[in-house]
């Protein structure tokens, strides 16, 4: 009997975990924006300083909240439209095969620019090792 309970104990916390591994991966399908990250790398001659690549795949109609960055954002359109709003500045729409720089000073917003149809972004990043990709901001 004691082994029987252990199994149906055993059997009880592995559907339990399944069940939440499940939940997790539907909730991380039904995000607006998805980071698929490509490549993190120390900088030789930048102490301090990393290069990240990272793929942002946008829902229709998706939007980020404003925020910067700890260093240097490039960002290359793979597909799709990308509308990027700095503070105090008119917004810049990118397409399809269009690239951008902004500067760690600027509290920008992006959005997809199409409420039926993804957009796919290549995101290069050249920031402060340690330090999470993007800070938020009011």
């Amino acid at each position: 009997m004691t082994n029987a309970r252990a199994i149906l104990k055993f059997a009880f916390a592995l559907v339990i975990l399944l069940v939440g591994l499940g939940a997790g991966v539907l909730n991380a399908e039904d995000q607006p924006i998805k980071r698929t990250e490509l490549l993190r790398s120390d900088l030789a001659g930048l102490e301090g300083r990393e290069s990240v690549v990272y793929i942002a795949d946008l829902m229709p109609g998706a939007v980020g909240g404003k925020h910067t960055h700890y260093g240097d954002e490039f960002v290359y359109i793979l597909e799709g439209v990308l509308i990027v709003e700095p503070d105090g500045k008119d917004p810049v729409t990118l397409r399809q095969g269009e690239a951008a720089h902004l500067s760690p000073d600027v509290v920008h917003a992006a959005r997809n620019g199409s409420d039926s149809q993804p957009a796919k972004v290549l995101v290069f990043l050249v920031v402060e090792k340690g330090k999470p990709l993007a800070k938020a901001t009011q």
